[in-house]
């Protein structure tokens, strides 16, 4: 009798890069047009027959815990609670128990935002018979410095990495996405009770062996790590480059925005593409400019806002009514 398809979403890691947006959520249930990114993974997931899916939680984990233990996305959600950090093999090391002998099954970082083809990537990963195939995707060459490069034959097999090189040293543009597919004799190389990282400690092995195979991932992949990273995330929403279900896009004479279950006067003006939460209070007379207004932010009447990110319960006052590229915390 064949296995479920299983996977897993790592999520205990601590989003520093995010700050102050991570001080108060983790990194998964940062929203992405006003959906938790976590709640997007998981539902791609079930579009490709998963069911099953487990999490390392630490940072913050109670807010992922009383999300998804019981949930309407169709996903039997499991978890572990880390004590402290154990490293991204580590991590998977610690959720062992979940999976099946014998069986593939994916892993995924909680913090991308893609929509890969991994259907496609578990075809490739089983005709290959290798124990672990990494999702790959090209970037344009003077971007290399900033990701993981991986370099291949002409099978696709992975021959050497190279943790972001210069750009004249750089002998590929693929880049690891973090996307995983994984036999389960992957346990075999990953220590008990160990930090343990994949790119340090468990690829080596795997390399020397011949193991790690690859996908093309040819769809959107976005790390969701840093501010403006996530910002772009927005931004190519809004421009269809990348494609997920959203509610409406109101559109304005300058502009366009969505809103969750918040009251928007009609005096305030949009320009380029901005997203509301729920329950913020917006006042008169206000422009926003590709702006990210949080769940329970406020904005005050007469404030003009450009690139800006307003975190959940953050306070803008009088000095701080025009700014641009930044967090507002004040």
């Amino acid at each position: 009798m064949k296995k479920k398809l299983k996977a897993m979403v790592m999520a205990a890691g601590m989003g520093s890069r995010l700050e102050p947006i991570t001080l108060l959520m983790p990194k998964p249930l940062v929203p992405v047009m006003n959906r938790p990114l976590m709640d997007i993974i998981l539902s791609q997931l079930k579009s490709i027959g998963v069911k099953d899916v487990i999490s390392n939680t630490y940072y913050l984990a109670n807010q992922i815990i009383n999300r998804y233990e019981k949930n309407n996305l169709g996903i039997n959600f499991s978890y572990i609670k880390e004590t402290e950090l154990s490293g991204t093999a580590g991590g998977v090391k610690k959720c062992q128990f979940f999976f099946d002998e014998g069986e593939d099954f994916i892993v995924m970082s909680g913090d991308g935002l893609t929509n890969a083809d991994i259907k496609k990537g578990i075809e490739i990963h089983k005709k290959s018979g290798a124990i672990a195939t990494i999702g790959v995707k090209e970037v344009p060459h003077e971007y290399v410095s900033h990701f993981g490069v991986v370099v291949t034959d002409e099978s696709g097999f992975i021959t050497e990495f190279q943790e972001k090189p210069p750009v004249e040293d750089a002998k590929s543009n693929l880049i690891n996405t973090g996307i995983y597919i994984f036999n389960y004799k992957i346990f075999e190389y990953i220590p008990e009770s160990e930090f343990c990282d994949f790119a340090k400690n468990v690829f080596p092995k795997l390399l020397s062996e011949n193991q790690i195979n690859t996908f093309p991932v040819d769809g959107y992949w976005n790390d969701i790590g840093t501010l403006e990273q996530y910002k772009q995330s927005i931004k190519d929403v809004f421009n269809g480059v990348c494609k997920i279900e959203h509610s409406k896009i109101i559109e304005t004479n300058l502009g366009n925005y969505i809103a969750g279950d918040s009251n928007i006067p009609q005096t305030v003006r949009f320009v380029g593409n901005s997203v509301i939460g729920d329950n913020c209070k917006l006042g008169e007379y206000i422009m926003l400019k590709n702006c990210i207004i949080l769940d329970g932010a406020q904005v005050p009447t007469g404030t003009e806002l450009t690139d800006c990110v307003v975190i959940p319960n953050s306070e803008i006052t009088q000095k701080s009514k025009t700014r641009s590229k930044e967090v507002l915390t004040v």
